[in-house]
C-alpha cells in the first residue's frame, strides 16, 4: 500500500512538473515564418500611361504573375498580353525555352501611342503592339551610363551639377562640355553638393532645383561645418573602416543653419531670399512653380510649435508672411499638407487648430477664405486634387461610427466650400491611388480579417471594374487561420485602444498560454497591424511557438487621431505608453481565461526596443521577459528631430556682456530626456538587447549604452550584435534575431530551453 502511494505520489510530481514547462512548436513557427512565399499578390499596383488614365499591373496567384491593361473609359480589362503566346513569340526569337508562368520581363513601359510596349528580357529589348500582338526584337540591352549628376532643366537646355562644392550649369549636346560656374562660395558642409564630403574633382549631384519655366534655379543649402560627427565602423569591409556623418543631437548648440538662394541663368545673378527670422530654424522650399518670379517657403522654430508660409521675390528676396501658425506641443508631420493650386492663387493648408486635423483654403495674400473640411474625426492624406473641377480628394480616420479609427476611408470636398463625401463605403482599410485626372480610383481595400480586393472606382465612389482577388488556397491549406480583432480601454478608462490578437493555429481554450506583447510607442504611427497579413511581420510565426501575441495602440502613439491623443507623450518621451500597455494586457487576461498573465514577454524594434527596456524596468513584476532590438534607450544621442519634437526643447534667453558689443541677448536651447539606463537599478526579469553593428540612424551606442547600465548595476541579461545591419536587419541576419527572439521566449515564457542545446540555429529541424 505504502508502495503505490509512493508511485502515485511520483506520477503526480512528473505531471505537475510537466504542467510548468510547455514544448515550444518551433518547426510550426519555421513553417510560418515563411508562409508570405506561399502566397502571390495581395495588392494591385497601378502604372498609369503618361498623362493617361489608363494603366496596366501585374499579379501572382497559383498560376503564375499575369499582366493586365485597363482602360477606365471604357470599363475594360483584359490581358496586357496572353503568357503563353509571349513565351512562344519569344522563343522563336532567340530560341531558347521560357516559362510562360513566370516570364523573366523587366522594365515595362509604353511610349506615347499607348500601344507599344518596351520591355527587357535578358540580353535584348523587345517591342510589343498590345493591339496586333507583333513582338519586335530591337537592339541588345546597353548598360547605363552612370550620370546621376546631371540635373536637367525642364526645357532640357541645360544641365546643373556640382563640382567642388559649387553649382555649374552646361548647354544639354555640348560636344566641348564648356562649364559655366555660379557659384564660388561652395566648400565642405555648406556645399551646393549633396556629398558635403567630397574631395574629388568629379561631378556631382546638386542640391539645386529648376523653375518649370527653367529661366531659374534655386538651391537651400545646409551649413553644417559646426554640427559634430559621429561615426560607424564597416567591420565586414575587406579592411574595416569608418563611416562619419554629420549628425545633430537633442539640445546641441550647433546645429544646421540653412540658406535659399535662387540664381537666373541668363544673367548669372544670385539673389539671397529674406529667411531669417528665428535662431535655428528649420527650412523648406514650399512650392517653386512655373513662373520663376517668385517663391514661396516654410520655416519653422526650432521649438517646433511655431512655423511661416512666405512667398519672396525672386528679384530681390523680399519675403512677406502668408501664413502663421501655432500649434503647441508640436506641429503633426506624418498629416502636413500644404499646396498651391493655380500658381498660389488658391492655397490649402492642414490644421490642427481645432484639436482635429482639417483642411483649410487661403487665396494669394494669405487671408483665410474657407474651411474645407470640419468635425470631430481626421482628414488626412490627399490623394489627388482636382484644380478644374475644384475638388479635394483625401483620406479620413474616425469620421464614421462604429469602425476603427486607424482605418483609411476615401473621401472627397468641394474646395470652395465646407463638407466631406464618403466614396469608399466598406469596413474596411482602404490604399488608393488616383490618376491625374482624378476621374478613378485604384482601391485596394482588406483588413486583418478580411480577404483583400482591389478594385477600380469612378470618382463617385462606385466600383467599376473587379480587378482582382488574392489566390489563398495554399495559405489555407497550410492551416493558417485569421488573427482576431479587439479593443482596451487606456489606463484613463475612457480612451478605446484597437489592437490584433494572434493565436496558434492548433489553438486550444483549455490551455493557458504567455502573451506577448509587440509595441511601437508612435508618436509618428502604431504599429498595429491594419491591413491582411499573413506574417503580421513577426508575430504570427511568434504566436506558433506557443503563445498569443498581442498588439495594440496607446495614448501618445497616432497621428491619425486627435492632437490631445497624438501629442500624449509630450515631456515623457520614455514613459507615456507603458501603463497603457500593461493595462491592456491585464484586461484581456480579465476577458480570456487561456491567457497566463503570470507569463508575459513584450518586444519591439526602435522605438519599440527602447519601451520594451523600459517596460521590463518600470514593471519588473508584471513583465517577465524583453526582446529589444535597435532601441533609442538614450534619446539624447538620437537625432534632434526625434527628441526635439516628441520630448520638447526650451528656448533660454540670457543677457551676456563683452567689451566691444556691451550687453546683448544670447538664445540657446536646452533638453534633457529621461533614459532607459536611468532605469537599470529596477531591472528583473530575462532581456535580449540587439543591435546591428552598423545602425547609423539609431547608433549602436544606445544599445551598449544600456548593457553597461545593466553591468553596473550588477544584472545578467543577454546581447547579440548583428554584423553589418543597419537598423532594419536583413537577410540570414534577420532570419537569426528572429529564431533568437523565439529561443528566448520559449526559455523565460514556456521553460523551454532546448534551444540552448542547438549549435545551428535551425537545430530544431535537424538532428543533433
Amino acid at each position: 500500500m505504502n508502495t503505490w502511494k509512493l508511485i502515485v505520489g511520483f506520477v503526480i510530481c512528473c505531471c505537475t512538473g510537466s504542467v510548468s514547462a510547455q514544448q515550444a512548436n518551433f518547426v510550426q513557427a519555421e513553417k510560418f515564418r515563411q508562409i508570405n512565399a506561399e502566397i502571390g499578390s495581395l495588392n494591385v499596383i497601378p502604372n498609369f500611361l503618361k498623362d493617361s488614365d489608363k494603366f496596366w499591373y501585374s499579379y501572382k496567384t497559383g498560376e503564375g504573375t499575369k499582366y493586365y491593361f485597363v482602360d477606365p473609359a471604357k470599363r475594360e480589362k483584359r490581358y496586357l498580353f496572353e503568357n503563353e503566346y509571349l513565351a512562344e513569340e519569344l522563343t522563336k526569337l532567340t530560341a531558347k525555352p521560357y516559362n510562360y508562368r513566370q516570364l523573366p520581363v523587366k522594365d515595362l513601359k509604353f511610349k506615347e501611342d499607348e500601344k507599344t510596349l518596351q520591355f527587357k528580357v535578358e540580353k535584348f529589348n523587345y517591342e510589343y503592339d498590345i493591339y496586333t500582338h507583333e513582338l519586335i526584337q530591337k537592339d541588345s540591352v546597353q548598360k547605363e551610363k552612370e550620370n546621376e549628376w546631371m540635373s536637367f532643366s525642364p526645357d532640357s537646355t541645360y544641365i546643373v551639377f556640382a563640382r567642388k562644392h559649387n553649382l555649374y550649369i552646361m548647354k544639354t549636346g555640348d560636344k566641348d562640355s564648356v562649364e559655366i560656374q555660379l557659384t564660388t562660395d561652395g566648400q565642405p558642409f555648406f556645399s551646393y553638393a549633396y556629398d558635403q564630403r567630397d574631395t574629388s574633382n568629379k561631378r556631382q549631384w546638386a542640391r539645386a532645383h529648376w523653375f518649370e519655366d527653367s529661366k531659374k534655379l534655386y538651391t537651400v543649402r545646409s551649413d553644417e561645418r559646426k554640427v559634430k560627427d559621429l561615426w560607424v565602423i564597416d567591420i565586414l569591409a575587406d579592411r574595416p573602416k569608418l563611416e562619419e556623418y554629420r549628425y545633430a543631437m537633442a539640445g546641441d548648440k550647433d546645429v544646421p543653419q540653412y540658406e535659399l538662394t535662387v540664381i537666373d541663368i541668363a544673367t548669372k545673378k544670385q539673389v539671397k531670399i529674406q529667411t531669417e527670422k528665428w535662431k535655428d530654424q528649420s527650412l523648406r522650399v514650399a512650392h517653386a512653380g512655373k513662373e520663376s518670379d517668385r517663391i514661396y517657403f516654410e520655416r519653422r522654430r526650432r521649438t517646433c510649435d511655431e512655423l511661416d508660409i512666405c512667398k519672396a521675390s525672386t528679384e530681390t528676396g523680399e519675403a512677406q508672411v502668408l501664413i502663421n501658425e501655432k500649434s503647441k506641443p508640436y506641429f503633426n508631420d506624418q498629416m502636413y499638407h500644404l499646396s498651391f493650386l493655380n500658381e498660389g492663387k488658391d492655397i490649402i493648408w492642414w490644421s490642427e487648430r481645432t484639436g482635429w486635423g482639417h483642411f483649410y483654403r487661403y487665396d494669394a495674400e494669405g487671408n483665410l477664405k474657407n474651411q474645407i473640411t470640419s468635425g470631430r474625426w481626421v482628414a488626412g492624406k490627399v490623394v489627388g486634387i482636382d484644380t478644374l473641377g475644384r475638388t479635394l480628394y483625401f483620406e479620413g480616420y474616425g469620421r464614421e461610427k462604429d469602425r476603427n479609427p486607424y482605418y483609411s476611408f476615401i473621401y472627397k470636398a468641394n474646395i470652395d466650400a465646407t463638407g466631406a463625401t464618403l466614396l469608399t463605403v466598406e469596413d474596411a482599410n482602404h490604399k488608393t491611388v488616383m490618376p491625374k485626372s482624378c476621374r478613378y480610383i485604384v482601391d485596394n481595400y482588406s483588413r486583418v480579417d478580411l480577404e483583400p480586393r482591389s478594385v477600380l472606382r469612378d470618382n463617385k465612389g462606385k466600383v467599376i471594374v473587379e480587378l482582382a482577388r488574392p489566390d489563398l488556397k495554399r495559405l489555407y491549406e497550410t492551416g493558417w487561420k485569421m488573427p482576431e480583432r479587439f479593443t482596451v480601454k487606456a489606463k484613463d478608462g475612457v480612451t478605446d485602444l484597437y489592437g490584433v490578437m494572434w493565436k496558434p493555429v492548433d489553438f486550444d481554450s483549455t490551455r493557458r498560454y504567455p502573451i506577448i506583447s509587440y509595441v511601437y510607442p508612435g508618436p509618428q504611427t502604431e504599429a498595429q497591424t491594419l491591413d491582411f497579413s499573413p506574417s503580421g511581420v513577426y508575430n504570427n510565426a511568434l504566436a506558433q511557438v506557443g503563445f498569443i501575441v498581442v498588439n495594440f495602440g496607446h495614448r501618445g502613439g497616432s497621428p491619425q487621431r486627435d492632437k490631445w491623443y497624438h501629442t500624449y507623450g509630450h515631456d515623457n518621451l520614455r514613459d507615456y505608453a507603458l501603463a497603457d500597455d500593461k493595462y491592456g494586457i491585464e484586461q484581456l487576461a480579465d476577458r480570456y481565461p487561456f491567457i497566463n498573465i503570470e507569463k508575459v514577454g513584450i518586444f519591439g524594434h526602435s522605438g519599440g526596443g527602447f519601451m520594451s527596456t523600459a517596460a521590463l524596468c518600470t514593471y519588473p513584476d508584471f513583465y517577465t521577459a524583453a526582446v529589444s532590438s535597435a532601441g533609442n534607450h538614450d534619446n539624447n544621442i538620437y537625432n534632434k528631430w526625434w527628441g526635439e519634437t516628441h520630448h520638447g526643447v526650451k528656448e533660454v534667453k540670457k543677457t551676456v556682456k563683452d567689451s566691444v558689443n556691451g550687453e546683448q541677448e544670447e538664445i540657446g536651447f536646452q533638453t534633457k530626456i529621461p533614459t532607459n539606463q536611468e532605469l537599470a537599478k529596477n531591472f528583473k526579469g530575462y532581456l535580449l538587447l540587439v543591435t546591428g553593428d552598423f545602425d547609423n540612424n539609431v547608433h549602436p551606442g544606445n544599445t551598449l549604452r544600456m548593457a553597461d547600465a545593466l553591468i553596473r548595476a550588477g544584472k545578467n541579461f543577454d546581447l547579440v550584435v548583428l554584423p553589418g545591419q543597419r537598423h532594419g536587419f536583413r537577410g540570414i541576419q534577420q532570419d537569426f534575431y528572429q529564431r533568437k527572439m523565439w529561443f528566448h521566449f520559449a526559455k523565460y515564457l514556456l521553460g523551454d530551453s532546448s534551444a540552448d542545446t542547438y549549435y545551428q540555429i535551425d537545430g530544431f529541424n535537424r538532428r543533433n
